[in-house]
């Protein structure tokens, strides 16, 4: 059988690095991972929670002791009353609420919303419909919980809602995040797109905003959070005050008792901004601080939330 020189050219010519990154062969093994979990979605959730605790212990044991000792510094700096061994069982519940977590990424990103529905228990949601029917842009502000993807994929069951994300430094999870995200958000926004987030809320949208997380800015404003100076992200009220954003406070945890997930939208904050940026930063890392003492495990801790520091001060993760 003759093979013709076009097709010969085509075989000889091919390029490997044409080849998009996150279709490469060494993403394979992630993309039968994410093929695993995709099947085990079928499961019931109170199954697939069990699955998810487990997980968390077992990956564990990989996590490099680097990255374990941000876990066990952040929880030494945030509740310096609890004993080291309290702090162990407090890590202990983390890991397994960080497994649970990469199950509800996938029921995020996957499930049918007649499979969600039930889950999601929402409070408040009375108070992001009357700021959208008086035309108001909103800021939903949230923080950085191990049930964050699930809280996007409820709240876009009710309202369309724009995502601020912070992109990932690995192209290949920056893929999943964007492609899976964009299904379900109205839009997803860069989060140093600051143009893009104030045309959003002039034009009466609402966009999540998580500002909970180090971002690196040239000059941070230290404030306290849960006990620590902290380099803290001044941009909510920023945006409050430009475009006139009603801001209204949510949370998403996973309920301990019982099946599903507990979704806590606040009234709009009252005198918010008040012109006093300090005050503003203050008070917005008080709400944090409250909830997260609500569900200590369920916070994001392997983040180097203090990594910025004071002029003069060591690192406290060297």
């Amino acid at each position: 059988m003759m093979i013709s020189s076009k097709i010969v050219q085509n075989l000889t010519s091919f390029d490997p690095t044409m080849i998009p990154e996150h279709f490469r062969p060494k993403t394979w093994p992630l993309w039968i991972v994410l093929g695993l979990l995709r099947l085990m979605l079928l499961l019931p959730w109170s199954v697939l929670m069990k699955i998810g605790t487990w997980m968390g212990g077992l990956v564990y044991k990989f996590i490099p002791q680097k990255r374990r000792d941000v876990l066990t510094t952040n929880l030494k700096l945030c509740f310096p009353e609890l004993s080291d061994t309290e702090r162990e069982q407090l890590a202990q519940q983390h890991i397994h609420a960080m497994g649970k977590g990469v199950i509800d990424v996938g029921l995020a990103w996957w499930a049918g919303r007649r499979r969600l529905e039930p889950l999601a228990h929402f409070q408040g949601l009375e108070h992001l419909q009357k700021a959208m029917d008086e035309g108001k842009g909103v800021i939903l502000l949230s923080a950085h919980f191990t049930s964050v993807e699930m809280s996007g994929r409820l709240i876009s069951h009710h309202f369309p809602i724009d995502t601020v994300y912070r992109p990932s430094e690995k192209p290949f999870t920056q893929y999943l995040l964007h492609v899976n995200r964009e299904r379900h958000s109205a839009r997803t926004i860069h989060k140093n797109n600051v143009r893009a987030m104030v045309r959003s809320l002039k034009q009466g949208h609402a966009i999540w905003y998580a500002p909970d997380q180090n971002m690196g800015t040239d000059k941070p404003l230290f404030v306290p959070f849960l006990g620590v100076e902290t380099a803290t992200n001044t941009a909510t009220s920023a945006l409050a005050r430009i475009t006139g954003a009603a801001v209204i406070p949510f949370l998403c945890l996973r309920r301990k008792e019982g099946k599903g997930y507990d979704l806590e939208l606040s009234p709009p904050l009252e005198n918010f901004p008040s012109g006093d940026e300090r005050q503003d930063a203050i008070r917005i890392n008080e709400i944090f601080e409250t909830w997260i003492r609500r569900q200590p495990e369920d916070y994001f801790w392997f983040h180097k939330r203090f990594k910025e520091r004071p002029k003069g001060e060591k690192s406290f993760y060297e």
